[in-house]
């Protein structure tokens, strides 16, 4: 399966970042094989949108999944339709992209069935 994850750097072995849409890049790796790419996100500095803009690009991958620690309802509502599975992975621990990895291998990430939060609207808080 064609795996995303919200990571701050530009490997395997980058720290995952919990922001969907603010995400620094997206690691995208192939669960069977662990062949892996990285992304930069479009998103991050976008004044608004980011969570959309971040989803179409996980999609536009070819990612059958995701995993990040949040997904707002516009993220959530672009992804879904496009058959994009959410996940979240714990966070508040320092995880790497290839931690989170085995979390999903292991089957121990949750799936997300909805948004998770409100939202931030265009950058407003």
């Amino acid at each position: 399966m064609k795996l995303a994850i919200s990571i701050t750097g530009n490997s395997l072995q980058s720290a995952f970042d919990p922001r969907f849409g603010r995400a620094a890049a997206f690691c995208v790796v192939d669960s069977e094989s662990g062949e892996w790419t990285v992304h930069e996100n479009p998103a991050l500095s976008a004044s608004g949108g980011a969570g959309v803009q971040a989803a179409q690009f996980v999609a536009k991958l070819g990612a059958q999944a995701v995993v990040s620690g949040a997904y707002g309802p516009n993220a959530f509502d672009t992804l879904s339709p496009a058959g994009v599975a959410m996940y979240l992975a714990p966070t508040g621990e320092s995880l790497t992209a290839a931690a989170v990895l085995e979390l999903f291998r292991a089957g121990k990430l949750t799936q997300a069935q909805a948004a998770t939060h409100e939202g931030h609207h265009g950058g407003h808080h």
